[in-house]
């Protein structure tokens, strides 16, 4: 198990990833586990919030010390945009 997977498992069985009811994902779009990886492997050390809206993915988790939010392509898992979470 790489990584990425592991920490994802660990934070699964914690309950830390908070997987919200808004809409929901497409077929086409990439899966939230993949795109957990895919954040992660873009500086990302936690991911806490992953929701399907608005037609991409939103979620929230920690960058640099900071906690942040963000904004990914549903289909290919590009972070589009990050903020500072207030």
């Amino acid at each position: 198990m790489n990584r990425a997977a592991a920490i994802f498992a660990i934070t699964l069985s914690f309950g830390a990833v908070d997987f919200a009811r808004a809409d929901q994902p497409g077929p086409d779009w990439m899966p939230a586990q993949e795109l957990i990886e895919k954040a992660l492997k873009s500086g990302y050390t936690q991911v806490t919030k992953l929701e399907a809206d608005d037609g991409r993915w939103e979620g929230e988790g920690v960058k640099n010390g900071q906690r942040m939010e963000f904004h990914a392509d549903a289909k290919t898992g590009a972070i589009t945009s990050e903020k500072l979470d207030d």
